[in-house]
């Protein structure tokens, strides 16, 4: 056995590093580390969750920060659907209506999803 003393407790600083998803913070993600490696532990969890977090129909901000402060950002990808690929040759302008129809719909997912 080893004998030992309580030393006692000493000051640290402390910050609790938040993880948010598409700006909402998600509580059982967050972590308390010290202020020195809190950039570090931010950017490793935010690129962990990139590679475990399926990709969705809309893009999906993953983001570490300390406060209001954002320590760490990865973005995973939307996927693409190309609503063009009928459209061969004839007016430009129809071509731009069907992406600017499809930029409306992604937005409307991503308030809802």
């Amino acid at each position: 056995t080893f004998d030992y003393e309580d030393a006692g407790y000493e000051e640290a600083d402390l910050v609790k590093v938040s993880m948010l998803l598409n700006k909402i913070s998600v509580g059982s993600l967050s972590l308390i580390t010290h202020r020195s490696t809190a950039h570090a532990r931010g950017k490793v969890m935010a690129k962990k969750l990139k590679e475990v977090i399926k990709r969705q129909q809309y893009e999906v901000a993953i983001q570490a920060a300390v406060g209001s402060k954002i320590v760490a950002r990865e973005t995973l990808k939307a996927f693409r659907k190309d609503v063009t690929a009928r459209c061969y040759g004839g007016d430009v302008t129809r071509k731009m209506k069907l992406l600017a129809k499809q930029k409306d719909g992604k937005k409307k997912m991503r308030q809802v999803g």
